[in-house]
């Protein structure tokens, strides 16, 4: 199954949208839909399971070849969403949801679900009972203990028709069971919106931000005005065959992949490898998309590893998760990675590469979050940013590739291909902002 397309992402949260309501009031007469593919977007295959229906954010053969790391964030519907044209005031929907538990650390909140009347964020919500994937940090194989079925619920919805899209939580492997609304649904047609394909780590994925509309990809999607299908994987944006070969397979009309902090932190891979899977990964999406314009981002800022490698190592104190870097910068003169050492690398690569390929680009990550930021807006456990830095680095992200001059700009693209940076020029490189 092709990835599903043709909803707007979403624009930035509108201010205090109203809660789920658990007030009683007389049932509706419900009309109830099994939500198919016709009414989901984000999503590259459906499975049918003994229940309903799970999203996955790639097709079988490449989940297959991946780890339990890849098969949990894979699972979680990033950007997903339920999309459909309706007279309904009253709607819920039913789930199976699987969370996360990394043993010894505090609970992780509830995953949101974002429910949006044309183009609007309008209400927020939960579900209760699901799953538990019970972790431990230290490894080991993870253990699930099942629990019940629970629904969504929201608040009244304006009358007459309208669009409404349901963004499913970034952070919860989530079965759909059912759809229920008291007047009948509709898909949506495409409307013609460009369609750009994002790949990266948690932080495109989603993590700390605090609902699936606030993550910097759906809010760069929103300004720029596009459809955005986002294979951001927490922990697996590592230079994958099989998710090149996703990309490859994906119809988009614009397509970025942002490259490094999980070759870090992974201490997967020293720089003769890290060079060498860099040309395979985008030999391969060029194999599909020979034209499309195609940018390279490099990591945001993130101090603990600028200059020191991985592994990183999780710490808990009373609860709380930090993150610190596990390698010596001394071992760099050995290969060893460093977010500096990948900015580098990539940027020299990307001006290779261009010299016969006008549609590539670079964008250093430290445009998008730098010194100044950090300063500002630290990052909680010292790898992830928060709701309010996910929102400025969408802003951000929106301004440099989709605003004039940008890699994705309304005017098509640079004259050729290279890097750019905050003035959203083309140039031999990019300047840290701040």
């Amino acid at each position: 199954m092709n990835a599903q397309q043709g909803s707007d992402p979403a624009p930035a949260p509108a201010p205090a949208p109203a809660p789920a309501s658990s007030t009683a009031s007389p049932a509706p007469d419900w009309i109830t839909t099994l939500p198919t593919g016709e009414l989901l977007r984000g999503a590259f295959e459906l499975e049918r399971t003994e229940r309903g229906l799970l999203p996955h954010r790639l097709p079988a053969r490449a989940r297959s070849q991946g780890d339990g790391q890849l098969a949990m964030a894979e699972a979680q519907p990033s950007c997903v969403r339920l999309v459909f044209r309706t007279r309904a005031t009253a709607v819920e929907l039913d789930t199976l949801r699987t969370r996360p538990v990394y043993e010894g650390a505090a609970p992780r909140p509830d995953g949101v679900y974002d429910l949006l009347v044309d183009g609007r964020l309008v209400a927020q919500a939960s579900t209760s009972g699901g799953n538990v994937l019970a972790m431990s940090l230290a490894g080991g194989p993870a253990q699930t203990r099942p629990g019940p079925v629970g629904t969504v619920r929201f608040p009244p919805l304006p009358a007459g028709e309208k669009r409404v899209e349901i963004w499913l939580p970034y952070n919860e492997i989530t079965e759909m069971i059912a759809l229920r609304t008291d007047a009948p649904v509709e898909p949506v047609t495409a409307d013609g919106r460009r369609v750009w394909l994002h790949h990266g780590s948690s932080i495109s994925h989603g993590s700390n931000a605090a609902s699936p509309t606030a993550i910097w990809p759906a809010v760069a999607a929103s300004l720029g005005g596009v459809e955005l299908l986002n294979l951001g994987l927490g922990g697996c944006a590592l230079l994958d065959a099989f998710t090149a070969r996703t990309m490859r397979d994906t119809p988009a009309d614009l397509i970025s992949v942002k490259i490094g902090i999980n070759l870090v932190n992974t201490d997967l891979m020293r720089l003769r490898a890290f060079t060498s899977a860099v040309h395979g990964f985008l030999d391969t999406v060029r194999e599909g998309h020979p034209a499309t314009p195609l940018l390279v981002v490099s990591a945001v800022l993130c101090p603990i590893h600028e200059d020191t490698p991985g592994p990183s190592i999780a710490d808990i104190d009373g609860g709380r998760l930090n993150m610190r870097a596990g390698g010596d910068p001394a071992e760099r003169a050995a290969g060893k990675l460093t977010l500096n050492v990948i900015r580098e690398e990539l940027a020299r690569i990307v001006e290779q590469r261009a010299a016969d390929d006008p549609h590539l680009y670079y964008l250093d990550g430290r445009e998008l979050y730098g010194e100044a930021d950090f300063a500002e807006l630290p990052l909680p456990d010292q790898l992830h940013p928060d709701s309010d830095t996910h929102r400025r680095i969408g802003e951000r992200f929106a301004a440099l590739a989709f605003g004039r001059g940008g890699a994705f700009g309304s005017g098509g693209v640079f004259g050729s291909g290279g890097a750019f940076g905050s003035d959203g020029a083309s140039g031999s490189g990019s300047e840290e902002r701040g």
